[in-house]
């Protein structure tokens, strides 16, 4: 007799599997999706392993077989063993990020009304209980989740089992729907010859069949089948009229699996490799023999961190190497960090490769993202282009794998488990599958540079840029100090010389670059009576004033609210709106320059799909003279006619309470400066800031990567801060602050007594202390942070209650 191993679909599952029995019937693999029994539910599995011996005495059997071909590899079911374990969340969960899309359907509690038992005093129901039971009794069967909605979700749960206990009621269970299965399509053809239909369609056309003439004589024009939805369109023709012809022979109507391809190869030009500089050629010459190593059956992973200033030409490397990768009859995937940059990215991609390029990211429709997985599956492209879900993709033959700006933090996973690091992921499944990892970034994470100084990774440097011959280095960079501005009586939010740079950029038909990282209008809102600031019902953040909706906006829950026309506590009138977002440069910006047409790029503005690739056109083809933005405008975009860029507020980040603060400032200001004088015109940045002698806006003003790292890793080590240490951040969350306090030391003295007892003395607990956010979306929080050598190790020997959410190595502490 056989078993298996499965990780079920249920959250009491957490980080373990379950040994069920294999039918004689069925013939089950590992990989496989199944359907298993659940206490009294039919639930999803994945087989993770077949053994001749349970780890249990006794077994229930396998149910069925949900898709005959396996869905993980071997490799891929180790990468989610690792994950399970390394950041402790449930084994389902990280089994789940390699499924296909739509493929996780969670089980429905369904409640039905049963008949009133003999002798059933329903007067001695209380109010609410009638009242469910009506609702049940009304519709036959009522999904939990619709009791939940009119009565509340811990009332609707406490009145059912008390209706199903008193046997008014029953529970059943069902699966939610499918989500995301192959388009089908009608396609339409002809049944005769193309000169019979002709002869058709005049003959129809005498009688008066005008409708049924015009569609048999467009379908004689046609080489091949046409959409149903097309032949109608262009004939205005309705459905009687094609099932008129189909049923008379004339016409067949055949059903057709269609592709739903996200890129449009139209205007995209097939590219050839670009001639490399003698840096960029010595960085590929090592990643190439490292790629010929893996062919030859060397399984050790090879990690290159690919250190290039902005401009070095670090995506004419990846090119060249994932080239070489197929070559040698591998394939590769290519992660960027927001979905702003994937346009001209696949672009570049698409060209080099034409129609052998696939994208995977949440702005696909799921259809979209369904039929991309199950091509990438059957092996149809040498490439798979995405954010950071896209390094689950079941790439086979995997040779390379590339993680572009690899320090920006939306690589890590941080709204939901498994809170996963992609860098971190990539490179175990490198290890597991022999793949070379390139890690490039003209500005890498702190904890990837030191690890490429202590050998760990394999360094390359790209330090000069690649531009025109008659082209600039690196921009000039000016430092403006604000306060000085102040002194001299300039109270705009534009600096004498950003200003002047501004104007003569758009007087010379150039193109600028305005940053700040902060969008909306009005980032608060003060009454100047009483001091009164307006903020979230819900949050423990001020409310931001959007002028395109003349509405408050809490950017943490998106609650919305108008503006007052009094002041909600002593009722006066001066209401005063305060702070700078993207909204209010692009008032002050126009004002100032009042000749240059302007262009803002931020969420706000790229809501609609397809929104970040129209505005990326838009600048390009000098449509607009002013780019006004967020970080989406910070990175990977290659501009040649942008001549300056004006940083109007450098401190965003830098006096936030975490670790990282100054080195998120560091490279968001790398970032952006690196958008200036990629043409031939040359470049100038202007930062403007209150802290002109902080080192890393001066590191990043001289383009002095190493600058910046000497002095942060000092300070790193001084504080016992990664990458000397890890870090572990539990945040305890309810509704009811006391309670979440108390729970929180509650889980400090369980640690304090367990690294006591065990003696471990490379260990240390930082809190109980409120979350910097204190309250968000209704719910208090609480945080613990551990640190020491391997957090993990004791986390995972301790049963968390539930309320916790762990996160292992997180980006930042706020």
């Amino acid at each position: 007799m056989e078993y298996a191993e499965v990780s079920v679909n249920s959250p009491v599952a957490r980080r373990q599997t379950f040994s069920y029995t294999v039918p004689s019937n069925l013939s089950i693999e590992v990989g496989q999706a199944v359907w298993v029994p659940f206490g009294n539910k039919l639930l999803q599995g994945i087989v993770l392993e077949l053994t001749d011996y349970p780890s249990v005495e006794e077994t229930r059997e396998i149910a069925g077989i949900i898709e005959p071909r396996s869905l993980l590899s071997p490799s891929q079911i180790l990468l989610a063993h690792w994950i399970s374990e390394y950041y402790l969340s449930p084994l389902f969960a990280a089994v789940a990020l390699m499924l296909p899309p739509g493929f996780e359907r969670k089980a429905l509690t369904l409640i039905s009304a049963l008949p009133v038992p003999d002798g059933f005093d329903l007067p001695s129901l209380t109010q609410e209980q009638r009242h469910a039971l009506e609702l049940v009794q009304g519709q036959g069967k009522v999904k939990l989740k619709q009791l939940e909605k009119i009565l509340g979700k811990k009332k609707a749960q406490t009145i059912v089992s008390q209706l199903v206990r008193q046997g008014l009621a029953v529970r059943s269970y069902e699966l939610e729907p499918i989500k995301a299965r192959p388009k089908i399509e009608p396609y339409l053809s002809l049944a005769v010859d193309a000169g019979e239909a002709e002869l058709e369609a005049a003959r129809l056309s005498k009688k008066g069949a005008n409708k049924q003439a015009a569609l048999l004589a467009f379908l004689a024009q046609q080489s091949k089948s046409v959409p149903l939805t097309e032949a109608r369109h262009k004939t205005d023709c309705d459905k009687a009229v094609v099932d008129t012809l189909a049923s008379k022979g004339w016409v067949t109507i055949q059903h057709i699996k269609v592709k739903r391809e996200p890129i449009s190869y139209r205007g995209i030009m097939p590219s050839s490799p670009l001639s490399l500089t003698s840096h960029q050629r010595s960085a590929w010459e090592a990643i190439r023999s490292s790629l010929l190593q893996i062919t030859a059956n060397n399984t050790s992973s090879n990690v290159f961190l690919l250190h290039g200033v902005t401009g070095s030409g670090k995506t004419e490397v990846y090119l060249q190497a994932l080239a070489e990768t197929v070559k040698l009859g591998k394939r590769g995937i290519v992660l960027v960090p927001e979905i702003a940059l994937t346009p001209q990215t696949i672009e570049r991609f698409a060209a080099r490769f034409p129609h052998r390029v696939a994208i995977l990211h949440s702005k696909l429709s799921l259809g979209e993202q369904f039929d991309e997985w199950q091509r990438i599956r059957n092996g149809e492209f040498d490439v798979v282009i995405g954010s950071r879900s896209a390094i689950f993709a079941p790439q086979p033959d995997l040779g390379l794998i590339v993680i572009d700006e690899e320090h920006e933090w939306t690589y890590k996973q941080q709204d939901k488990s498994p809170r996963y690091h992609t860098r971190d992921v990539a490179i175990k499944l490198a290890e597991l599958t022999g793949a070379v990892v390139i890690l490039g970034s003209a500005t890498p994470d702190v904890e990837t540079f030191y690890h490429a100084q202590k050998g760990d990774y394999r360094l390359l440097r790209l330090p000069e840029r690649v531009v025109p011959t008659e082209g600039s280095p690196l921009p000039h960079v000016e430092i403006v100090d604000m306060r000085e501005e102040l002194k001299a009586g300039n109270r705009s939010i534009f600096s004498h010389s950003l200003s002047q740079a501004t104007t003569k950029a758009t007087a010379n038909k150039e193109q600028a670059i305005l940053f700040l990282n902060r969008r909306g209008g009005a980032t608060f809102i003060q009454c100047r009576n009483c001091g009164f600031v307006l903020s979230c019902r819900r949050c423990e953040v001020t409310l931001t004033y959007h002028f395109d909706e003349d509405t408050l906006v809490c950017h943490q829950c998106n609650y919305r609210t108008p503006v007052p026309q009094t002041c909600p506590r002593c009722l006066s009138r001066r209401i005063k709106f305060l702070g700078i977002g993207t909204q209010k440069l692009e008032q002050e910006a126009g004002l100032n320059f009042p000749q240059a047409r302007l262009l803002r790029w931020d969420s706000d503005a790229t809501r609609r799909r397809g929104s970040h690739q129209a505005l990326l056109n838009k600048f390009r083809a000098h449509e607009a003279d002013i780019l006004i933005g967020t970080q989406m405008v910070a990175k990977g975009l290659d501009l040649p006619l942008v001549t300056l860029v004006g940083v109007v507020n450098a401190d965003t980040s830098l006096n936030l309470p975490d670790f990282r603060a100054g080195e998120r400032t560091f490279q968001l200001l790398s970032q952006v400066v690196g958008r200036a004088g990629r043409g031939t015109l040359g470049g100038q940045v202007i930062i403007q800031t209150y802290c002109p002698e902080h080192y890393a806006i001066q590191a990043a003003a001289k383009h002095d990567y190493v600058l910046f790292y000497g002095q942060e890793i000092n300070y790193r080590h001084q504080l016992r801060n990664p990458p000397f240490t890890r870090l572990a951040r539990l945040v305890y969350s309810h509704t009811n602050d006391v309670l979440c306090q108390r729970e929180t030391e509650r889980l400090k003295q369980r640690l304090t007594s367990e690294i006591e007892s065990r003696g471990i003395d490379n260990i240390s607990l930082i809190g109980p202390a409120p979350a910097f956010i204190h309250r968000l979306r209704g719910r208090f929080r609480w945080q613990l942070i551990l640190r020491g050598t391997e957090p993990t190790t004791l986390l995972s020997q301790i049963p968390i209650p539930p309320g916790w959410t762990v996160d292992i190595d997180p980006v930042g502490l706020v």
